[in-house]
């Protein structure tokens, strides 16, 4: 196999290996509008159960429910950026790679062959 094949292969097999694996670590629009549903019942089951509590240790109870909510959605929000930065990182990744092999590519296109004739 000769240097330019060598390469197109390594291009190829770089490309192919890291899309995959930086579109699973992101979480979709749909995923992360679902937890912040599953939070919001949870929330108004936690604060319903509440209700039974009178004076102080109602208004506690509230907090503490309402506390539980706002790190669930935080939580969650991280991760729907942490999966978008993932994505610009590795996007970026590839069009490094694919910048470097594509020079290499000209550079090695430019060399005159060795062990070819001038005529073939």
């Amino acid at each position: 196999m000769n240097r330019l094949q060598h390469c197109k292969v390594s291009l190829t097999c770089v490309c192919l290996l890291t899309l995959p694996a930086a579109y699973a670590a992101s979480i979709s629009k749909a995923d992360y509008t679902a937890s912040k549903a599953r939070i919001s019942a949870t929330y108004k089951a936690d604060r319903s159960s509440c209700d039974s509590q009178s004076a102080n240790a109602k208004d506690v109870c509230v907090q503490e429910a309402k506390a539980v909510e706002v790190k669930a959605l935080a939580d969650a929000k991280m991760g729907k950026e942490i999966g978008d930065a993932r994505q610009d990182a590795a996007a970026e990744k590839l069009d490094a790679d694919y910048k470097v092999a594509i020079l290499a590519f000209e550079q090695h296109a430019k060399q005159p062959q060795s062990g070819r004739s001038a005529a073939a």
